[in-house]
């Protein structure tokens, strides 16, 4: 039985995991075994650049944040090396920067157990295939687009419409003018 101390340092550590997991909007868990420390920064790195937070947890704390987080589905994907990513705005950063570093991998040394989008548990399969989507930002600029591209055609004849009645009141007037 570890003592008070111990005890309330993990309590604390189950309640910083589980509240991360809870305001994350996605996230990933993966193995990491055979990575080396030149391989790891770089992943980290590239974590960073896409707002990703990346860390190694013990498994058994894990077990338990991710309970307290209504994401119980996760637990049979924590053993062995672990690491979590998770992202709390872009849905899509973290499988893409764990997608693409698996790749780089081959599968081998790093390769995705499972992952989590806003509460729901998806496979590695699913994680992957949440990478190929384009980031947010991206598909609500194509949907403006798509909206705004009725309105510009509209004005764009009105325009023309306009135009043509411009010039031929201006011909009108130049032929009652000479």
């Amino acid at each position: 039985m570890p003592n008070a101390k111990v005890l309330s340092e993990k309590q604390a550590i189950v309640a910083s995991l589980t509240e991360k997991f809870q305001n994350a909007m996605a996230g990933a868990i993966v193995d990491y075994k055979g990575v080396t420390v030149a391989e790891d920064t770089a992943l980290r790195n590239e974590m960073r650049k896409n707002g990703v937070e990346y860390f190694v947890v013990k498994n058994t704390l894990a077990r338990f944040a991710v309970k307290d987080a209504g994401l119980e589905d996760l637990v049979p994907f924590l053993e062995g090396t672990t690491s979590i990513a998770i992202c709390a705005g872009d849905p899509v950063a973290a499988a893409k920067v764990v997608s693409d570093f698996s790749k780089k991998m081959n599968d081998k040394k790093f390769f995705i157990k499972a992952g989590f989008v806003e509460g729901k548990v998806i496979s590695a399969g699913e994680v992957k295939a949440l990478a190929e989507l384009p980031s947010k930002e991206i598909l609500i600029a194509t949907v403006l687009g798509t909206m705004l591209a009725p309105i510009r055609g509209l004005a764009t004849v009105l325009d023309a419409n306009i135009s043509g009645l411009a010039r031929t009141i201006q011909a009108i007037a130049d032929q009652k003018a000479s």
